[in-house]
């Protein structure tokens, strides 16, 4: 399969992959965030009952966890696609 070809052929698997990772890394933000804090949701930007720092942490940690689930599951996808297909996604 020609790169161009593959790489469009990869497009909606990426895309799934990424959707996937955004769930996942959601569930374990909370997680991470009820056992480090007590509390049972993150805050949100706009909780005015919040301050900076929650609030910052909080967005740092997400950001950190959403980069490393996607990461994870980006690479996994690319190396199922080169068991199933023999080439790497482009």
């Amino acid at each position: 399969m020609s790169g161009r070809v593959q790489k469009i052929a990869y497009k909606p698997v990426g895309l799934l992959l990424g959707v996937v990772a955004g769930a996942v890394a959601g569930v374990v933000t909370k997680k991470i965030w009820q056992l480090a804090s007590g509390d049972d949701d993150t805050p949100d930007a706009t909780d005015e009952d919040r301050g900076w720092g929650e609030i910052i942490a909080a967005a740092a940690l997400q950001g950190a966890v959403f980069a490393i689930v996607k990461a994870l599951v980006d690479r996994g996808g690319a190396t199922g696609v080169r068991k199933l297909t023999g080439d790497w996604p482009a």
